[in-house]
């Protein structure tokens, strides 16, 4: 009974977005997004999308969405958006990450992302336009992997700071006590392994197209290179959204080592108190404020 009311729900639900959609207006970039998706689909395999494609996405997504952060520490104007202001970048940290990174990207995600192909073959995803599902069912299914992902990161987040396995494996990741865009991936390869798992639970479940692939990809690093950014922008609109953990919640994890274990939001640290230093530590800084006007 509660599975037929839950499937009415959805139904209804769904009936509603594709209203809504329809009385939006065209997108205008519908139609060459499609003409260039059918050429790739004309002139590359599926096994050169799925491999070499997403391998550039991921590449491309990253290093793109690390440019503002890398760029505002040579902006005087952002440095009052700064969380921990007296831990500044350094260009010897920097490229550090990056070379660490690089290792990463390339020997140990790239093995993982050779395995896309056989992935779409086995469960006979489709690639191509005709298929693809409509924007707001990928952001429904991308929400879906993120809040998979969420849980998993949580949990064996919270794992690896154990004091009998954090300096094994963990630590390399605090190594930068003031995060910075680029420094989300910096990690023990075991790490990358162990919370990268969560990543690809909600593709082996929610996957309907290849599209989510990339998709899920472009969230995932908007919303882990936002939070290690180190910088608290009043008008970033992934604020907006119900729950989200954003630049402070995980700033406050890298400061004190502790609490705060979630990727994207905060219920998990909220229903384990595990967020109680980070509140009481701002509820303390707001009082500090009001004092000081």
């Amino acid at each position: 009974m509660a599975a037929n009311e839950s499937a009415s729900i959805f139904s209804s639900a769904s009936l509603a977005v594709e209203y809504v959609d329809s009385l939006l207006p065209e997108n205008p970039l519908q139609e060459p997004f499609k003409n260039a998706w059918n050429s790739m689909l004309n002139n590359y395999t599926k096994f050169q999308i799925a491999t070499w494609g997403s391998l550039i996405v991921h590449e491309a997504l990253y290093f793109l969405f690390c440019l503002p952060g890398l760029l505002f520490q040579f902006i005087p104007y952002m440095k009052k958006y700064k969380i921990q202001k007296d831990k500044p970048e350094t260009w010897e940290n920097q490229w550090k990450c990056f070379k660490v990174l690089l290792f990463n990207h390339f020997f140990i995600q790239f093995p993982l992302i050779c395995g896309t192909y056989y992935f779409t073959e086995y469960f006979n995803i489709p690639y191509d336009w005709e298929r693809m599902p409509r924007w707001y069912m990928l952001l429904a299914r991308c929400f879906g992997c993120a809040v998979i992902e969420d849980t998993w990161h949580y949990f064996l987040h919270r794992l690896l700071h154990h004091k009998r396995i954090y300096k094994y494996i963990h630590k390399v990741h605090h190594e930068f006590q003031a995060p910075f865009g680029m420094e989300a991936e910096y990690a023990h390869p075991l790490e990358t392994l162990i919370l990268g798992t969560g990543f690809f639970i909600g593709i082996l479940l929610l996957c309907d197209h290849v599209i989510l692939l990339w998709a899920w990809v472009t969230v995932r690093l908007i919303e882990t290179i936002d939070v290690h950014s180190g910088y608290d922008i009043p008008l970033n609109p992934l604020n907006l959204i119900p729950f989200y953990a954003g630049s402070r919640h995980h700033d406050f994890h890298h400061m004190n080592f502790v609490g705060n274990y979630a990727s994207t939001f905060t219920w998990w640290d909220r229903i384990f108190g595990t967020d109680a230093q980070f509140v009481a530590y701002y509820e303390k800084m707001k009082k500090v404020e009001k004092k000081t006007e």
